[in-house]
């Protein structure tokens, strides 16, 4: 290696926590190629789900996020990612060009880095305590620094965001094609993607909770004596000034930072993308939440109960999977 690009066990260790990143249904659409002195990011389209993600969204929300964990665990290994994204027009799905330069870890960076192995998307009621105004102005901030906008949604917004939760709930249950693909990706037990039968707990039918995906063969209990939902479960929805492919990149890596920041807190958190999935019912989110500015992701954030068990890890694919010298034909993986 160049001695301006770290060693080989660095780099697999930055891309180890890249690929912890949350991802649509966990489905990891991305791979990363090592060049002599630069990371490669792509999306993978064979891994877009149709039904899911009709125009590919969430997809690159899903590889921005990476993205963001790999800024993250290099920044806390030594090391400033210079990011170009879209590098190449000719070539869409190479999202992102990296080179680094030697740096010194701020303790706010190694905080950050120390959050990615624990970070868990967390379906489970909330507590009732109040998750702290400074919170959510920190988050806020983590957003904005990605050029972003996070905003909580409160009062009449949180009626409208609700609604469109609800709605799109509905029309996803009369869609079986959704429901089949849905099926297909949860319920998984030994599968190193997918969402995992332990991580996803039953829909909770009480009137006052927020519907969430019906997953398959869901197996995590409720904590006991947790309520169904209320206002101290927080809504935050991230938006941007424009929706090309660049302002959604940008999108998922807030979503990394902002999840991370919360992780931090000690807050539970959940990724929700379903009102953002159909664009009629994301036309109202534009213009009854976020003002006119493009929601690309909601966050449910709140306080675990006392007594929750810890979530396990959810599996990823292996790095051999994912990480391959940069002069690889296109999608021939050879072990690196």
């Amino acid at each position: 290696m160049d001695r301006a690009f770290p060693d080989d066990f660095t780099v697999k260790t930055a891309v180890a926590m890249a690929v912890r990143a949350p991802s649509v249904h966990n489905s990891q659409p991305w791979y990363w190629r090592l060049g002599h002195s630069s990371l490669h990011l792509y999306a993978d389209p064979d891994r877009r789900l149709p039904e899911t993600d009709p125009d590919g969204r969430d997809l690159i929300l899903s590889c921005g996020a990476a993205l963001h964990h790999a800024r993250v665990g290099f920044a806390a290994l030594g090391w400033a990612a210079e990011v170009h994204r879209l590098p190449n027009p000719a070539e869409p799905d190479h999202l992102a060009a990296i080179t680094l330069h030697p740096h010194d870890p701020s303790q706010d960076e190694i905080a950050m880095a120390a959050a990615i192995p624990r970070r868990r998307t967390d379906r489970r009621r909330h507590s009732s305590w109040v998750v702290p105004r400074g919170h959510v102005e920190a988050m806020s901030r983590a957003a904005a620094l990605e050029g972003t906008v996070l905003q909580a949604a409160e009062n009449s917004a949180r009626y409208y965001l609700a609604t469109a939760i609800e709605e799109a709930a509905d029309r996803h249950a009369d869609d079986p094609a959704y429901r089949t693909e849905l099926a297909a990706w949860s319920g998984r037990h030994l599968s190193p993607d997918g969402v995992p039968a332990r991580n996803t707990p039953a829909p909770d039918d009480t009137p006052s909770a927020l519907r969430t995906r019906p997953f398959a063969d869901p197996l995590l209990a409720q904590p006991a004596g947790a309520k169904a939902e209320d206002d101290e479960t927080v809504l935050l929805v991230l938006s941007t000034a424009s929706d090309d492919r660049m302002s959604r990149l940008r999108a998922g890596e807030a979503t990394s930072a902002v999840l991370l920041t919360a992780n931090a807190f000690g807050l539970s958190s959940c990724p929700l993308t379903e009102p953002l999935e159909l664009p009629d019912v994301r036309d109202t989110v534009t213009e009854r939440v976020t003002g006119g500015s493009f929601p690309q992701m909601v966050l449910r954030i709140g306080w675990a109960p006392a007594n929750a068990e810890p979530l396990p890890a959810t599996p990823r694919r292996d790095l051999e999977d994912v990480l391959q010298p940069l002069e690889a034909p296109p999608k021939h993986f050879q072990a690196y």
